[in-house]
């Protein structure tokens, strides 16, 4: 080996050439590519949000354009007419399904969450309950409807009524609570069952005390979005409670109901314009009705956040760090 001269290794010659002026190229190309991509896909992803909520805000801002202009308070206290009048009766008349529907399936929903994810065992019996709901849940409102109409208000000789009313929209949207039940039950850590088992707890107390707490949030969501959904449904009430001019009397059969998506959809090709008027109102009741199932939603979430694992979790990881300093 000449004088002067530094040896290299055959690793250090790897390196060289690995991390050299062409590997940095190539490193920088990559990322490159990589940042292209990512600004693709959060064009794409901006692009898909556009297209959903862009036909949401032109129906909004067309009701809104239609019904503020021409709003009067009156219609919060005056019953329907022929020919025109207020909206009080569809009011009272939409609460009323909306505190039915909560309860029903309410009830129903949570004890099917309940079941499939704390009792049920992973057989086939389980399977068929998990795809039911799941086939429930993509049937069209209309079909539900027709069903009622055939099984109550003929079938049964309910008539038009508020309870048939409430069973197909129960029916519609147990599903969804059942569905969010299961889901926040399952992300209850097992620590939790664990803890308090250890502790001498029966398994219902658990269950009830310290499991069911800790999935509020997901559970409060899956019912106020099930009572958003049955504010919305048209034709299964059209089918099975038809509509009233007078207030809901407490009577469960054979007594039509008024509600806000009836007025929505039938005054709105009236000729009279004081009846056209009324439809907008109606749609910019059920926006507000909406809103507003949203914002409690956000509220209950909120409110019951401090029993959530993540919240629980995160305040540990807290004191820990506050322990290691």
């Amino acid at each position: 080996m000449a004088a002067g001269t530094v040896p290299v290794s055959g690793r250090e010659g790897w390196g060289g050439d690995r991390f050299g002026p062409s590997g940095g190229t190539g490193s920088a190309a990559i990322a490159r590519r990589r940042r292209l991509a990512d600004r693709a896909l959060w064009s794409a992803c901006g692009l898909a949000l556009a297209l959903v909520v862009a036909p949401v805000v032109w129906v909004l801002v067309e009701v809104v354009e239609k019904a503020v202009p021409g709003w009067r308070w009156s219609v919060l206290w005056t019953r329907s007419t022929g020919a025109g009048g207020g909206l009080s009766n569809a009011i009272v008349g939409t609460f009323a399904i909306m505190l039915g529907v909560g309860v029903l399936a309410g009830v129903v929903g949570l004890g099917a969450g309940i079941y499939l994810s704390e009792i049920a065992r992973p057989n086939w019996r389980s399977a068929v309950l998990r795809g039911a709901s799941e086939v429930l849940s993509g049937v069209p409102s209309i079909v539900l409807g027709y069903v009622g109409y055939e099984a109550l208000v003929v079938g049964l000789h309910w008539g038009f009524s508020l309870l048939a009313g409430l069973i197909v929209l129960s029916v519609l949207v147990v599903p969804y609570v059942a569905k969010s039940t299961e889901l926040a039950l399952g992300q209850v850590p097992l620590a939790y069952r664990e803890g308090g088992e250890a502790l001498g707890m029966a398994r219902t107390r658990v269950l009830r005390t310290v499991v069911l707490r800790s999935a509020v949030p997901g559970i409060a969501t899956g019912i106020i979005i099930a009572l958003a959904i049955s504010v919305g449904e048209t034709a299964p009430l059209i089918y099975t409670a038809f509509w009233s001019n007078g207030y809901p009397t407490g009577a469960l059969l054979h007594q039509p109901v008024g509600y806000l998506t009836y007025a929505t959809w039938s005054f709105y090709d009236d000729p009279s314009t004081a009846v056209r008027a009324l439809a907008f109102d109606a749609s910019l009741l059920i926006i507000v009705v909406v809103l507003a199932l949203i914002g409690i939603s956000r509220l209950v979430v909120r409110r019951a956040q401090r029993y959530s694992p993540e919240r629980a979790q995160g305040a540990g990881h807290r004191r820990g760090q506050v322990g290691v300093d």
